[in-house]
């Protein structure tokens, strides 16, 4: 199983400094991939949580990755299709591809937040076939010469878009989704499976399978998909009251933990610190939360 790292992108440890210090040392160090997720807003209440308050963009930061970076790849889990247009995200990514050399995985999801929704202009209906013909459409717009497309969520006139990505035959689209319907798309369409922050840790072979029954009922080999577990992981002192969640405890029994998620099929997984509220709150204190987050990129490094 491949280990990856998720770049501060959330709270107070998400500054320009830290964002080039740990995608150096995560390269450094070995990990395999570098990653980021979406979220447009937050509720006056935070009734989201921590995490939600103060969230950069999901590309962005991946665009200054490459910058300083050679070798690491560069993930976002996700971003939600529904809110940009598949022409837009397509030249996007495709672009962020060209600028770092190959090295874009495009994690896609459908959106949870109504507020969300409604800010971008489009609503949730019909929500599983407007994801098919967006992934059959970055498909298209990343590999054909010349497109014509006319359907029922979107229309492209017959147009070019170019430059292509550098990836053949276009970056690895993995699809983050929970619902047995997602899942089987995910298998059914794309490259792989990104798991959610909320995902049971312990059922996650649950979901792998359904993937894999779906690739193969397509006539797709589920040999050649990717099944990316996000790892959200809290570093605390043992034995703090209760029964132990999977990756939250002492650093050794975190790491104890890994093979547990591996055995369940999981070809990658990346180390999110982000979904910890000592570290990605805004309000926690940049120094203290920089300090913790090497100290867990150093004993988690592959």
């Amino acid at each position: 199983m491949k280990i990856g790292f998720a770049a501060p992108v959330s709270g107070s440890w998400a500054t320009p400094g830290n964002l080039a210090h740990f995608a150096r040392r995560a390269e450094e160090l070995g990990y395999h991939s570098l990653w980021t997720f979406q979220r447009l807003l937050s509720p006056v209440d935070a009734s989201w949580g921590e995490v939600y308050r103060s969230v950069h963009d999901p590309l962005l930061p991946l665009a200054y990755a490459a910058a300083v970076t050679s070798r690491i790849r560069l993930g976002v889990a996700v971003v939600n299709l529904p809110f940009v247009a598949p022409v837009v995200l397509a030249k996007q990514l495709a672009t962020l591809d060209i600028l770092s050399g190959g090295r874009v995985d495009a994690g896609l999801g459908n959106g949870w937040a109504d507020a969300e929704f409604t800010a971008t202009g489009v609503h949730m209906r019909r929500q599983a076939q407007r994801a098919d013909e967006y992934i059959a459409l970055l498909r298209r717009l990343w590999t054909e010469p010349v497109i014509d497309h006319d359907g029922e969520f979107y229309r492209i006139p017959r147009m070019r878009m170019d430059p292509k990505p550098v990836q053949h035959p276009h970056p690895p689209i993995l699809l983050g989704a929970g619902a047995p319907a997602a899942l089987r798309r995910a298998g059914r369409l794309c490259d792989g499976w990104v798991s959610s922050s909320r995902a049971d840790l312990r059922a996650l072979g649950e979901s792998v399978a359904v993937v894999r029954e779906a690739a193969e009922r397509a006539g797709r080999d589920p040999q050649r998909l990717r099944f990316v577990c996000r790892a959200v992981v809290r570093a605390r002192p043992s034995g703090e009251g209760g029964a132990r969640v999977p990756l939250t405890g002492t650093l050794d029994e975190i790491r104890a933990d890994l093979a547990g998620v591996a055995a369940q099929g999981m070809t990658e997984l990346f180390v999110d610190l982000n979904f910890d509220p000592e570290i990605g709150s805004p309000d926690a204190d940049p120094a203290e939360s920089r300090r913790r987050a090497d100290e867990v990129l150093e004993a988690l490094a592959p």
